[in-house]
């Protein structure tokens, strides 16, 4: 599609561009509308939801960027109906998305780290087995040293003497008789070896490792925060889950409302034929540049200088402040994010299906995990300022929305250093 850029005209470009996102959105409204009520049919409509957020947003902000292009009375009227659809479709996955995160990461605060693995015992030292010295017959050990005494013609020669038994007995093997003897010096010196006599007692045996992170089956967790995570999980889980069915029920009626009908014909109407301008003579190119124009403008008012330093805790402190407005400090990291997806959408109408920059992607991620960290935090603090809560509970959300803005902070983190880093590839 690069390729056809170059040959076509900067309306044609466009046309192509908001007529495939238009399609896509009239293909998720069917889908949508075909899926069933079972199991598979929830998958299949939330599937088809994100789809049509997905085509809304782009065909906003495409009208929005290179809005010189077009009809302006009718892109004036089409924008704001889709930033209203997209925004109602996002809410319930927001709060599914919010409740999920809040319970996981009250869960690993609660929970008591898992106890270093033991080191193992170092292998023993192989002990030898003590060698039995040669003995001599008891006639050569009255003979003087040096001198050899031959036996007298005809007579056998007895046995050697072993230990203290008379010649010519052959005694048990040497396993039995170290039994006979009490396991004496005769005793099996290898390492781990055990006596297998019947009725012998059995030592102590050794006792099994815990793989690390393995609780004991159970274990309660316990802490400081053990007393008030539960109720605290409770109480997010009531909330969020409340807030979930209502933006539902407020999806389903959007979707039967004359307002959705209307937007969902303008896209009808747009997958045909877009309505450029009497005079389309801008190039797509100028536009495109100013987005991101206004995008490095935006990042140059972020902090970036205290952002790059890891645990800086700036994100933290201003979130601990007593004002309960929206956090003036998330202000421009979200401004920077929305002015992202504009850069972003616009380059996709320039190179059509050529891959991006990597490094926007990682930059788009960092901003998405930045703002559902925020959010996250202020839903564990206004769950806090629930009267009539109990002290432990009302703690164990206080460090739940610590957590989420060092999460904040991480985020903001990320973003420095693949912004620095498209930064400084570009020069």
């Amino acid at each position: 599609m690069a390729q056809q850029h170059h040959e076509m005209t900067a309306g044609e470009a466009l046309s192509v561009y908001l007529q495939d996102q238009a399609t896509d959105f009239l293909r998720s409204l069917r889908l949508h509308r075909e899926s069933s009520t079972d199991a598979q049919g929830a998958e299949e409509s939330l599937a088809a939801a994100r789809a049509l957020r997905r085509a809304s947003r782009r065909i906003g902000a495409t009208l929005h960027t290179f809005r010189p292009l077009l009809d302006p009375e009718w892109t004036e009227g089409l924008r704001p109906e889709l930033a209203w659809l997209s925004g109602t479709l996002a809410r319930e996955h927001a709060y599914a998305a919010r409740l999920e995160r809040l319970l996981t990461a009250l869960h690993r605060l609660s929970t008591p780290p898992p106890a270093a693995p033991r080191e193992p015992d170092p292998d023993p030292v192989p002990v030898p087995l003590p060698t039995l010295p040669r003995t001599a017959p008891a006639t050569a050990m009255a003979t003087a040293p040096g001198t050899r005494q031959d036996p007298a013609p005809g007579s056998r020669s007895a046995p050697a003497a072993v230990g203290h038994r008379p010649a010519g007995r052959v005694g048990p093997p040497l396993a039995e008789r170290s039994r006979e003897l009490g396991d004496g010096w005769a005793q099996s010196a290898v390492p781990g070896a055990r006596d297998v006599r019947p009725g012998a007692a059995e030592g102590p045996r050794p006792r099994q490792q815990q793989a690390p992170g393995q609780t004991q089956p159970g274990k309660k967790p316990s802490g400081p925060l053990a007393v008030g995570a539960a109720k605290a999980a409770a109480l997010l889980e009531r909330q969020l889950t409340l807030a979930r069915t209502r933006a539902h029920s407020a999806a389903l009626q959007a979707f039967g409302s004359s307002r959705f009908h209307a937007v969902a014909d303008n896209v009808a109407v747009l997958a045909s034929e877009v309505p450029l301008s009497p005079t389309p003579d801008t190039d797509l190119k100028p536009l495109a540049a100013a987005a991101e124009y206004h995008l490095t403008e935006a990042v140059a008012w972020l902090p970036l200088v205290r952002a790059g330093l890891p645990y800086n805790a700036e994100a933290l402190v201003h979130g601990l402040a007593a004002d309960t407005a929206p956090d003036a400090q998330d202000a421009p990291w979200l401004k920077v994010r929305s002015l992202l997806r504009l850069h972003r959408y616009a380059q996709e109408v320039l190179l059509g299906d050529v891959p991006q920059d990597a490094r926007l992607t990682l930059a788009g991620q960092a901003l998405d995990l930045h703002r559902e960290a925020a959010e996250a935090a202020e839903a564990a603090a206004s769950a806090a300022r629930t009267p009539r809560i109990a002290p432990a509970t009302a703690y164990a959300l206080g460090v739940l929305h610590a957590d989420q803005r060092h999460e904040v902070e991480a985020a903001r983190y990320a973003f420095q250093r693949a912004w620095l880093r498209e930064s400084v590839t570009a020069q």
